[in-house]
């Protein structure tokens, strides 16, 4: 049977659904895309042929976490290196030794090891059946998620922070008078930058999820501070919907019970991995 007005057989730039036998359609397969009804149907469907054997879909790819991070942090220090030894062959050295790289090279080796720790502690939910990508890429720009995890909650978008020694805060200010304000301040500094930018990713992850099919999941955002002076009792706050807390909090978050059945998050974790690349 042809395709009418309405379908296409192409090969799909996101993984779906067959809308008459649920089969699991991966990126990539060639299928029909109903353009009017927003559905996809497998070929097999289509023709009315025998399904074939499904074949186990190959392991998906966690990523290792800072991995980015860490290479960005090597570019830069071995650009540095570069430059001080052509400029002062003789003492290069010696200047490489006495003077360490620029705050702005070492916040890529701070932001690497934060991730680093936080992803060894995520992977060791897998034995409780959570999913986690570690740095994956959102396409078509050169910004990267630090961690994607799923479990009985939902999916959790985490960016990973390493500020030592320093408290994040929420501070409210305006209110009868004034517009009321929400700030996330660490230390003496005005961070509500860093809630933009994790309700960005959060925005990208749910797109994927409901192009997969996967409209019934839920999507929260985190802020996951490493080393930060946390006070004894309480601490953790939300701001915009993003959850702001320590890595202990967040893997209480993560194994809390939900909506999710460890089929369905299998299923969001592998339509993510296909839609954020490893970085």
């Amino acid at each position: 049977m042809g395709d009418d007005v309405t379908t296409k057989t192409m090969k799909l730039r996101y993984p779906g659904h067959c809308r008459d036998c649920g089969t699991q359609l991966p990126a990539g397969t060639t299928a029909v895309y109903d353009k009017a009804a927003g559905t996809v149907q497998c070929l097999t469907c289509r023709t009315g042929a025998e399904p074939p054997v499904a074949e186990a879909p190959p392991p998906v790819e966690s990523g290792t976490a800072g991995a980015s991070a860490r290479r960005e942090f090597e570019r830069r220090a071995a650009r540095r290196e570069a430059n001080v030894r052509a400029a002062h062959p003789r003492v290069g050295g010696l200047l490489l030794a006495l003077f360490d790289d620029p705050q702005t090279t070492k916040a890529w080796a701070t932001g690497a090891r934060g991730e680093e720790v936080l992803g060894r502690g995520l992977d060791r939910l897998a034995e409780a059946g959570v999913r986690v990508l570690h740095d994956r890429r959102i396409r078509g720009t050169r910004a990267n998620i630090d961690h994607i995890a799923a479990g009985p909650s939902g999916v959790h978008v985490i960016d990973a922070k390493r500020y030592a020694g320093k408290r994040p805060e929420l501070r409210v200010e305006g209110g009868i008078l004034r517009p009321r304000v929400e700030k996330l301040i660490v230390g003496t500094r005005n961070c509500s930058a860093l809630v933009a930018g994790v309700l960005g990713q959060v925005g990208k992850v749910r797109v994927a999820l409901d192009n997969a099919g996967l409209e019934d999941v839920p999507v929260h955002g985190t802020l996951c501070f490493m080393d930060a002076n946390w006070p004894l009792f309480g601490g953790s706050f939300a701001i915009d919907g993003v959850a702001v807390l320590w890595p202990k909090r967040l893997a209480e978050r993560l194994l809390a019970a939900g909506p999710l059945d460890q089929a369905r998050i299998d299923e969001a974790d592998r339509a993510l991995a296909a839609a954020f690349p490893i970085a």
